[in-house]
């Protein structure tokens, strides 16, 4: 199957960079407080590291707790994502079930493992208390274009959420890792956007943050103009999540114009666009509040 075909879309990369680098241009006309908080509410807040412990992991959720008191008139991130052993840990300590919690998943960041193993891990997760899961694209059958194998092993996790989700009486967000960094060209990254959405993803998003090469403008201009085309033709609206290298608010704006610009006002909520941040949250609130500030 030809996606790009199916889809009647095929990346043109010099208009798109044109039109990127007219959108950064612009972006700071768009930067009030206003605009800079939407993208705080956007924020996946994060933490993926080799170290992290039942303690490190409070600490973080105890600072947006910390948040809401001090600094009230700012609306809680989106979410906390942790490693799947951690889910109860953040569900059990969160301030307000508005605020979710974010698992990575299905062997998380490579994918390299067998699917069951990958199945039963998104099933643990959902039952320690993920509101969403964040899986990773088996590059290894997509780059070597079996692309009904890749599809397959997104299809069997999604139904092992929904069917773990159901027994709690909720419904779980499933957000599908492209790792574009390691996709490279536009095609691809267009490819691999229609295969998971068509396998029943919620969201695309760009990478793992552990990688080389992480989010970049052109990807996020390429996916949300799969998820415009995927949208017209099936009418079913799939969210978009830049991760990997967001570090501060001019990165943010850049992301949330090409949000605007491709997709429109409608995407730009957390139901449908979100980033995957560890360190963006201080120069948010550095630019919000015009000073520096050091609270995550």
């Amino acid at each position: 199957m030809d996606y790009l075909e199916k889809y009647g879309y095929t990346p043109a990369e010099e208009a798109i960079a044109s039109r990127i680098q007219a959108i950064a241009a612009d972006r700071n006309a768009v930067a009030s407080p206003e605009v800079l908080k939407k993208c705080f509410s956007l924020m996946d807040l994060t933490t993926l590291k080799s170290n992290d412990t039942v303690e490190s992991v409070c600490k973080l959720v105890d600072k947006v707790t910390r948040l809401t008191q001090e600094y009230p008139s700012y609306p809680l991130p989106a979410s906390i994502c942790v490693y799947p052993n951690f889910a109860t840990v953040v569900r059990d300590r969160r301030c307000s079930p508005e605020l979710h919690v974010t698992t990575v998943a299905s062997c998380f960041p490579s994918a390299q493992s067998f699917l069951e193993v990958k199945v039963q891990e998104c099933v643990l997760a959902v039952r320690g208390g993920a509101d969403e899961v964040d899986i990773v694209l088996a590059l290894n059958a997509f780059l070597a274009e079996d692309y009904a194998a890749a599809s397959r092993e997104i299809e069997e996790m999604r139904a092992a959420i929904d069917a773990e989700a159901a027994k709690q009486g909720r419904k779980v967000v499933l957000k599908v890792i492209l790792e574009t960094g390691l996709l490279a060209t536009p095609e691809r990254i267009a490819r691999a956007s229609f295969l998971a959405m068509e396998a029943g993803a919620d969201f695309i998003k760009t990478s793992t943050g552990k990688v080389e090469v992480n989010a970049t403008p052109m990807a996020a201009y390429v996916m949300c103009e799969c998820i415009k085309a995927f949208y017209a033709k099936t009418g079913r609206k799939v969210g978009f999540k830049a991760a990997g290298g967001i570090s501060n608010d001019q990165d943010a704006l850049l992301y949330y114009c090409i949000g605007a610009a491709v997709l429109g006002e409608d995407w730009l909520n957390k139901d449908y666009f979100r980033f995957g941040v560890s360190r963006l949250g201080n120069s948010l609130m550095g630019a919000i509040e015009q000073k520096t500030v050091s609270f995550f």
